[in-house]
């Protein structure tokens, strides 16, 4: 299979990535020539990809297209752009529905949105994608988890909820400060508070089929640290805004 990734930032490149550590079997991935320095850096460390002459050529050459572009950029070039009668289009565009892709792009090609954040290049973390499709589902599924979302309406949801990637970097950061003031040294502080994290993570994934509100509950003892935290933070209204930006966001992204 031939891969053609339109727009080489930071989700495409981990993208790129997560697939060479797979065991999908990939005969060529072409990459469009915009952003230059991640491009030449992709070119030079594998060996399948190519830096394409220009996007048409791109699209020419590929089986499927990933479109990877910001989507000031997607509404004004995808229009201009020639794709093939039953081309697999998967889109990572967080503002264009598919009801503008389908008219940007021509209704022959099938058109698959796709939610991938930077861990897919370790190959972790979920990948929603709507409209259901099997052989996006088993591509995805090599790279992380799929989850296949019938309505795009609903699919929106997962969008907004992608939004808290770099909200949750920045509590990282918060804490790691916090520790360096204090004398902790910055790599000893990092190491300590991303693994820390890790652990709290990997333990809600394994209790995830339960009601995460029993997590909340067994992590407290009466009158202990967790408690005070959460109370304080609760009373501060630090969930409240947190639920206030995914609000926000949402109506953003149905204003599309």
């Amino acid at each position: 299979m031939i891969l053609g990734f339109l727009g080489t930032g930071r989700i495409a490149s981990s993208v790129i990535e997560g697939i060479f550590k797979s065991k999908l079997k990939i005969k060529k991935i072409y990459i469009s020539p915009r952003n230059r320095i991640i491009a030449k850096k992709l070119n030079k460390r594998f060996k399948k990809v190519t830096i394409s002459r220009n996007n048409q050529q791109l699209i020419d050459k590929s089986n499927w297209v990933f479109l990877g572009v910001t989507p000031k950029v997607g509404n004004k070039i995808l229009k201009k752009l020639n794709f093939k009668k039953n081309q697999k289009i998967i889109s990572f565009i967080s503002t264009i529905n598919l009801a503008q892709l389908k008219k940007a792009i021509g209704k022959n090609s099938k058109i698959i949105r796709a939610i991938p954040l930077p861990p897919i290049s370790i190959r972790k973390g979920p990948v929603p994608i709507c409209p259901p499709d099997k052989q996006v589902k088993n591509f995805f599924n090599k790279l992380g988890t799929t989850v296949q979302i019938k309505n795009e309406r609903l699919s929106t949801n997962f969008w907004a909820t992608s939004g808290m990637m770099a909200p949750f970097y920045e509590l990282l950061k918060i804490l790691s400060d916090w520790l360096v003031k204090r004398g902790i040294k910055r790599n000893e502080a990092q190491k300590y508070i991303t693994s820390l994290f890790l652990a709290l993570s990997e333990d809600s994934a394994i209790n995830s089929k339960k009601d995460l509100k029993y997590l909340v509950k067994d992590s407290q003892t009466p009158r202990g640290l967790n408690e005070q935290a959460l109370k304080q933070l609760r009373k501060a209204g630090f969930y409240r805004h947190l639920e206030k930006s995914l609000n926000n966001i949402l109506k953003r992204l149905k204003k599309v």
